[in-house]
């Protein structure tokens, strides 16, 4: 047996696993351009986030904004439209869900729906809710409208209490919360 004849397969086997090596890295940088320009664009990151100032909400008034294409209403409530909100049985709620991302899954309470303050005292002042109806996508109209206080859509009648849950109606659940925090006194971060 000659030298060349016992290296051969030595040989071989490195010349197959750096043709591999080769191959992957080439199709490697093939594909990479075409899963990266699926990644979002600067612009639409850039509109992910927005800031509100909420230092001109007086007591018992509603500020809306159109974040991500859709309505965000911005609740300063009242001592009594709070009252109200903290009163309702669960049991007699359509949606158990919070439908609160901050929070994770949870009960529908009160509590757990309004958003705490830039101190992180949930005094249940601020609530802040995705101004989209959970049936057909229309937009609920506000300032204490429908039967339970709260918002009310007209399409299709459903009524939301004074914290946007679902109480009679078709939607089948209560408006959602984005995901929102105080930055300081006055200005909250949606996104």
């Amino acid at each position: 047996m000659s030298h060349a004849e016992d290296h051969s397969g030595d040989r071989r086997d490195f010349l197959y696993y750096a043709t591999a090596g080769v191959g992957a890295v080439t199709v490697g940088a093939a594909v990479w351009p075409l899963v990266n320009q699926m990644n979002p664009s600067a612009d639409v990151q850039a509109a992910s986030q927005m800031r509100v100032d909420v230092g001109g909400i007086s007591e018992g008034t509603q500020l809306t904004v159109l974040f991500l294409g859709k309505p965000v209403f911005i609740r300063r409530r009242t001592a009594d439209e709070i009252e109200a909100a903290r009163g309702v049985d669960l049991a007699d709620l359509v949606d158990q869900d919070a439908r609160n991302p901050n929070i994770g899954p949870i009960d529908a309470s009160d509590e757990n729906r309004s958003m705490p303050d830039y101190s992180g005292a949930n005094t249940g002042e601020w609530l802040v809710q995705i101004g989209v109806c959970t049936h057909l996508g229309c937009v609920p109209i506000g300032d204490g409208a429908g039967d339970f206080g709260g918002w009310f859509c007209p399409c299709h009648g459903s009524h939301y209490d004074s914290s946007g849950r679902i109480r009679r109606g078709p939607a089948p659940e209560n408006l959602p919360i984005p995901v929102a925090s105080f930055v300081d006194d006055s200005t909250i971060l949606l996104g």
